[in-house]
Protein backbone atom coordinates (compact mmCIF):
# COMPACT_ATOMS: atom_id res chain seq x y z
CA UNK A 1 0.00 0.00 0.00
CA UNK A 2 1.51 3.56 -0.99
CA UNK A 3 1.17 6.01 1.94
CA UNK A 4 3.46 8.89 0.17
CA UNK A 5 5.26 9.06 -2.82
CA UNK A 6 8.56 6.34 -2.02
CA UNK A 7 7.07 5.39 1.35
CA UNK A 8 4.74 2.08 0.97
CA UNK A 9 3.18 0.15 4.17
CA UNK A 10 4.34 -3.34 2.77
CA UNK A 11 3.04 -6.23 5.67
CA UNK A 12 0.16 -5.83 8.65
CA UNK A 13 -2.51 -8.13 9.03
CA UNK A 14 -5.02 -6.19 10.72
CA UNK A 15 -5.99 -4.65 7.36
CA UNK A 16 -4.82 -7.52 5.69
CA UNK A 17 -1.75 -6.57 3.49
CA UNK A 18 -0.44 -9.88 4.87
CA UNK A 19 -1.59 -12.93 6.56
CA UNK A 20 0.10 -15.17 8.68
CA UNK A 21 -3.24 -17.15 10.65
CA UNK A 22 -6.62 -18.36 10.53
CA UNK A 23 -8.51 -15.71 12.74
CA UNK A 24 -5.22 -14.10 13.75
CA UNK A 25 -5.59 -10.25 13.36
CA UNK A 26 -2.25 -9.42 15.37
CA UNK A 27 0.17 -11.63 14.21
CA UNK A 28 2.36 -10.14 11.75
CA UNK A 29 3.18 -6.41 12.52
CA UNK A 30 2.92 -3.56 10.37
CA UNK A 31 6.28 -2.87 8.29
CA UNK A 32 7.13 0.12 6.18
CA UNK A 33 9.58 0.72 3.08
CA UNK A 34 11.28 3.87 2.31
CA UNK A 35 12.72 4.38 -1.40
CA UNK A 36 15.48 6.33 -1.99
CA UNK A 37 17.57 6.26 -5.30
CA UNK A 38 20.31 4.76 -2.97
CA UNK A 39 18.27 1.78 -1.90
CA UNK A 40 15.41 0.89 0.53
CA UNK A 41 14.99 1.24 3.93
CA UNK A 42 13.13 -1.03 5.42
CA UNK A 43 10.93 -0.36 9.18
CA UNK A 44 10.02 -3.49 10.98
CA UNK A 45 9.56 -6.91 9.62
CA UNK A 46 7.25 -8.53 10.21
CA UNK A 47 6.89 -12.50 11.79
CA UNK A 48 8.77 -13.60 9.47
CA UNK A 49 6.38 -16.53 8.65
CA UNK A 50 5.07 -14.23 6.21
CA UNK A 51 8.22 -13.32 4.23
CA UNK A 52 7.41 -13.84 1.03
CA UNK A 53 4.04 -11.99 1.06
CA UNK A 54 6.25 -8.65 1.98
CA UNK A 55 7.93 -9.42 -0.50
CA UNK A 56 5.55 -10.06 -3.15
CA UNK A 57 4.32 -6.64 -1.93
CA UNK A 58 7.12 -4.92 -2.60
CA UNK A 59 7.19 -6.12 -5.98
CA UNK A 60 3.90 -5.26 -6.82
CA UNK A 61 5.40 -1.41 -6.25
CA UNK A 62 8.08 -2.46 -7.83
CA UNK A 63 10.02 -2.41 -5.33
CA UNK A 64 13.44 -5.32 -5.47
CA UNK A 65 13.35 -7.40 -2.36
CA UNK A 66 17.20 -7.11 -3.09
CA UNK A 67 17.43 -3.12 -2.79
CA UNK A 68 16.68 -3.44 1.17
CA UNK A 69 20.04 -2.20 2.39
CA UNK A 70 18.78 -1.51 6.00
CA UNK A 71 15.87 -2.79 8.61
CA UNK A 72 15.18 -0.41 11.42
CA UNK A 73 13.31 -2.53 14.59
CA UNK A 74 10.89 -0.50 16.72
CA UNK A 75 11.21 -3.51 19.50
CA UNK A 76 11.88 -6.95 19.72
CA UNK A 77 8.58 -8.67 19.46
CA UNK A 78 8.07 -11.73 17.33
CA UNK A 79 5.30 -9.66 15.45
CA UNK A 80 7.64 -6.90 14.39
CA UNK A 81 11.14 -8.15 14.30
CA UNK A 82 10.35 -12.07 13.71
CA UNK A 83 12.11 -11.77 9.71
CA UNK A 84 15.33 -9.82 10.91
CA UNK A 85 17.28 -13.43 10.56
CA UNK A 86 16.03 -13.64 7.26
CA UNK A 87 17.01 -10.24 6.35
CA UNK A 88 20.44 -10.34 7.97
CA UNK A 89 21.62 -13.33 6.17
CA UNK A 90 20.63 -11.73 2.66
CA UNK A 91 22.82 -8.79 4.01
CA UNK A 92 20.55 -6.52 5.41
CA UNK A 93 22.18 -4.39 7.97
CA UNK A 94 19.96 -4.75 11.28
CA UNK A 95 19.17 -1.76 13.20
CA UNK A 96 17.89 -1.29 16.84
CA UNK A 97 18.44 0.52 20.38
CA UNK A 98 19.98 -1.58 22.99
CA UNK A 99 17.02 -3.04 24.96
CA UNK A 100 16.12 -4.25 21.38
CA UNK A 101 19.69 -5.72 20.18
CA UNK A 102 20.05 -7.19 23.38
CA UNK A 103 16.37 -8.91 23.33
CA UNK A 104 16.31 -10.18 19.79
CA UNK A 105 20.37 -11.93 20.31
CA UNK A 106 18.93 -13.81 22.83
CA UNK A 107 15.89 -14.64 21.31
CA UNK A 108 13.81 -15.31 25.09
CA UNK A 109 10.58 -13.82 26.33
CA UNK A 110 11.44 -10.33 26.09
CA UNK A 111 10.93 -11.26 22.01
CA UNK A 112 7.18 -12.30 22.76
CA UNK A 113 6.95 -15.87 20.65
CA UNK A 114 4.96 -17.21 23.90
CA UNK A 115 1.78 -15.19 22.94
CA UNK A 116 2.05 -16.35 19.09
CA UNK A 117 3.10 -19.58 20.06
CA UNK A 118 6.45 -19.34 18.23
CA UNK A 119 9.80 -19.33 18.61
CA UNK A 120 11.73 -16.40 18.03
CA UNK A 121 15.23 -16.94 15.92
CA UNK A 122 17.69 -15.20 17.76
CA UNK A 123 20.08 -12.80 15.58
CA UNK A 124 22.72 -9.88 15.63
CA UNK A 125 22.00 -6.05 15.32
CA UNK A 126 24.87 -4.50 12.96
CA UNK A 127 24.19 -1.45 14.55
CA UNK A 128 23.07 0.02 18.01
CA UNK A 129 21.29 2.98 17.74
CA UNK A 130 20.86 5.51 20.30
CA UNK A 131 18.24 8.01 22.21
CA UNK A 132 18.14 11.55 20.01
CA UNK A 133 20.63 10.27 17.94
CA UNK A 134 20.12 11.17 14.07
CA UNK A 135 21.27 8.64 11.51
CA UNK A 136 22.09 9.71 7.66
CA UNK A 137 20.81 6.40 5.69
CA UNK A 138 20.73 7.43 1.77
CA UNK A 139 20.52 10.90 2.36
CA UNK A 140 17.26 10.34 4.72
CA UNK A 141 17.80 11.95 8.27
CA UNK A 142 16.38 9.59 10.30
CA UNK A 143 15.94 10.43 14.06
CA UNK A 144 15.75 7.70 17.11
CA UNK A 145 13.24 8.46 19.97
CA UNK A 146 13.42 5.61 22.47
CA UNK A 147 9.90 5.67 24.08
CA UNK A 148 9.65 2.40 26.67
CA UNK A 149 6.93 1.02 28.47
CA UNK A 150 4.77 -1.44 26.10
CA UNK A 151 8.29 -2.91 26.02
CA UNK A 152 11.88 -2.06 26.99
CA UNK A 153 12.90 -1.30 24.05
CA UNK A 154 10.30 0.14 21.75
CA UNK A 155 11.31 3.12 19.16
CA UNK A 156 10.27 5.20 17.27
CA UNK A 157 11.78 6.82 13.78
CA UNK A 158 11.11 10.41 12.77
CA UNK A 159 11.98 11.59 9.35
CA UNK A 160 11.13 14.35 6.68
CA UNK A 161 9.76 13.23 3.44
CA UNK A 162 7.40 15.22 0.86
CA UNK A 163 7.46 17.97 3.57
CA UNK A 164 5.92 16.23 5.66
CA UNK A 165 7.47 14.87 9.39
CA UNK A 166 6.85 10.89 9.38
CA UNK A 167 6.83 9.49 12.85
CA UNK A 168 7.34 5.21 13.07
CA UNK A 169 5.73 3.75 16.14
CA UNK A 170 5.49 0.81 16.13
CA UNK A 171 3.69 -0.08 19.05
CA UNK A 172 3.63 2.85 21.35
CA UNK A 173 0.37 4.10 19.87
CA UNK A 174 -2.11 0.77 20.30
CA UNK A 175 -4.92 0.70 17.05
CA UNK A 176 -8.24 1.74 18.37
CA UNK A 177 -10.77 0.45 19.02
CA UNK A 178 -8.78 -2.29 20.47
CA UNK A 179 -7.11 0.00 22.81
CA UNK A 180 -4.49 2.76 23.33
CA UNK A 181 -1.43 0.78 24.66
CA UNK A 182 -0.36 -1.96 23.02
CA UNK A 183 -0.78 -5.37 24.42
CA UNK A 184 -0.23 -5.03 27.85
CA UNK A 185 1.30 -8.59 28.66
CA UNK A 186 4.59 -8.30 27.26
CA UNK A 187 7.02 -9.53 30.41
CA UNK A 188 8.75 -5.89 30.67
CA UNK A 189 5.49 -4.10 30.03
CA UNK A 190 6.04 -1.26 32.61
CA UNK A 191 3.32 1.88 32.88
CA UNK A 192 5.27 4.42 34.44
CA UNK A 193 7.87 4.39 31.39
CA UNK A 194 5.12 3.95 29.64
CA UNK A 195 3.31 7.05 30.44
CA UNK A 196 6.42 9.06 29.97
CA UNK A 197 7.12 8.02 26.94
CA UNK A 198 3.45 9.16 25.66
CA UNK A 199 4.06 12.54 27.66
CA UNK A 200 7.33 13.06 25.84
CA UNK A 201 5.70 11.97 21.92
CA UNK A 202 2.75 14.14 22.74
CA UNK A 203 5.18 17.28 22.69
CA UNK A 204 6.69 16.07 19.39
CA UNK A 205 5.08 18.30 15.97
CA UNK A 206 4.47 15.81 13.37
CA UNK A 207 2.30 15.44 10.27
CA UNK A 208 1.70 11.55 9.34
CA UNK A 209 1.65 9.13 12.46
CA UNK A 210 2.40 5.49 11.03
CA UNK A 211 1.48 2.82 13.89
CA UNK A 212 2.77 -0.71 14.49
CA UNK A 213 -0.71 -2.07 13.66
CA UNK A 214 -3.68 -1.34 11.75
CA UNK A 215 -4.43 1.93 9.64
CA UNK A 216 -1.89 5.48 9.65
CA UNK A 217 -3.22 8.68 11.22
CA UNK A 218 -3.01 11.47 9.05
CA UNK A 219 -5.44 13.96 9.90
CA UNK A 220 -3.92 15.43 13.35
CA UNK A 221 -2.06 12.32 15.01
CA UNK A 222 -0.94 14.31 17.43
CA UNK A 223 -4.26 14.45 19.00
CA UNK A 224 -4.43 10.69 19.09
CA UNK A 225 -0.65 10.54 21.00
CA UNK A 226 -2.57 12.95 23.65
CA UNK A 227 -5.46 11.19 24.15
CA UNK A 228 -3.59 7.78 24.87
CA UNK A 229 -1.35 10.12 27.23
CA UNK A 230 -4.63 11.24 28.71
CA UNK A 231 -6.13 7.58 29.23
CA UNK A 232 -2.23 6.54 30.54
CA UNK A 233 -2.55 9.22 33.22
CA UNK A 234 -6.45 8.14 34.47
CA UNK A 235 -4.98 4.18 34.03
CA UNK A 236 -1.87 3.92 34.80
CA UNK A 237 -1.61 5.81 38.12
Amino acid sequence: MQILKNLFQVSGDLNGITFDQPGALWNDGNAYVLKTPQGLILFDSGCGDTIEQLFDNMRYWGLAPEDIHYCLLTHPHIDHAGAAHILKKRGVKIMAIAETAEAIAAGDERCFGYLYHKTFQSVSVDQVLVDKQKRNLFGVEIEVMHLPGHSAGCTAYSFMLDQKRIIISGDVIGVQPNGDFGWDSAIDFDKQKYTASLRRLSKVDFDILLPGHGMGYFHKPRQRVEDAFVKALVQFR
